[in-house]
């Protein structure tokens, strides 16, 4: 596998032999100094070109970066909708096991990217000194927020009240249902919630990670475990039970937000509760 500066050197290498290239950026985990670099950080570059016609004809100038294994182009596919307007990416995977995306953007649109960056951005390349301020990546749009009272009733009720779709989903033997709604809706909120309790106790000043992948490191190991045993979904049972462990983590630690904020605690629990032991109960005598 190639390692990370043969790499940078290819991609900065190309650009700045390339006179329709006149600004490189990187974006992403590679640029975040909280985040442990390895293998399997893919190179989030981005291109901004004076023409972007000429690059589009084909794929053959992408040769040069080496042999790919797979290539998706999300702006040229009928399935999913183009969401960056004017550009366009590359997703590249090679046969060495580096994985680059690769966004052309018109140079005309230099202002607007960097208005719409989350901050995980460093400049690689600017021919022409486009970039008159110092950019340094930061990751302080992920950091953990502390939400307002409002915010944390919110979370509180949307877990609640989306569970009980989880449940009618159960008593109906409908568990593709019921598990979207879990993983999908309720589980997020759980994990929203957790994530607040870490950041009122250490402070909100740092992020758990994408998709929440560091919270790991901030939860008692007995939490940790309950909350990786609600991904057991296969067949009913497991189901009813991971329903179950996610309401007792979402009462401990939404009562734990809420008394070290100062906020009031909902009722939802309490009427929900009653109403999945109701339909539980039901369900476990239709099932006998």
């Amino acid at each position: 596998m190639r390692n990370e500066q043969e790499m940078m050197e290819m991609l900065v290498g190309f650009a700045a032999n390339d006179s329709r290239v006149r600004l490189v950026t990187l974006e992403g985990s590679r640029t975040n100094p909280n985040i442990p670099g390895d293998a399997f950080q893919d190179f989030d570059i981005a291109y901004f070109v004076t023409d972007m016609d000429s690059f589009k004809e084909n794929d053959q100038w992408l040769t040069v970066f080496g042999n790919r294994v797979m290539m998706q182009k999300p702006e040229d596919m009928e399935l999913f909708p183009s969401e960056l307007g004017n550009w366009f990416s590359y997703m590249i995977l090679f046969e060495d096991g580096n994985k680059v995306d690769l966004t052309l953007i018109p140079i005309s649109e230099v202002d607007d990217y960097f208005a719409s960056s989350d901050g995980l951005v460093k400049v690689l390349l600017d021919k022409d000194g486009m970039i008159k301020n110092e950019v340094i990546a930061n990751d302080r749009q992920y950091w953990i927020k502390k939400p307002t009272a409002k915010e944390f009733d919110d979370c509180c009720n949307e877990f609640w009240m989306t569970s009980t779709y989880v449940v009618k989903g159960l008593a109906r033997k409908e568990i593709l249902f019921a598990a979207d709604h879990l993983n999908e809706i309720v589980r997020p909120n759980l994990l929203r919630m957790m994530s607040w309790q870490i950041g009122a106790k250490h402070g909100y000043s740092f992020s758990v990670g994408k998709n929440y992948k560091f919270i790991e490191r901030y939860l008692p190991a007995d939490s940790w475990e309950a909350l990786l045993s609600t991904y057991s979904e296969n067949g009913y049972p497991h189901m009813w039970k991971s329903l179950f462990i996610c309401y007792e983590l979402f009462r401990t630690y939404s009562k734990a937000v809420a008394e070290t904020l100062g906020y009031p605690y909902p009722d939802y629990d309490k009427a929900i509760t009653k109403y999945t032991e109701n339909v539980y109960r039901y369900y476990s005598e239709q099932n006998k």
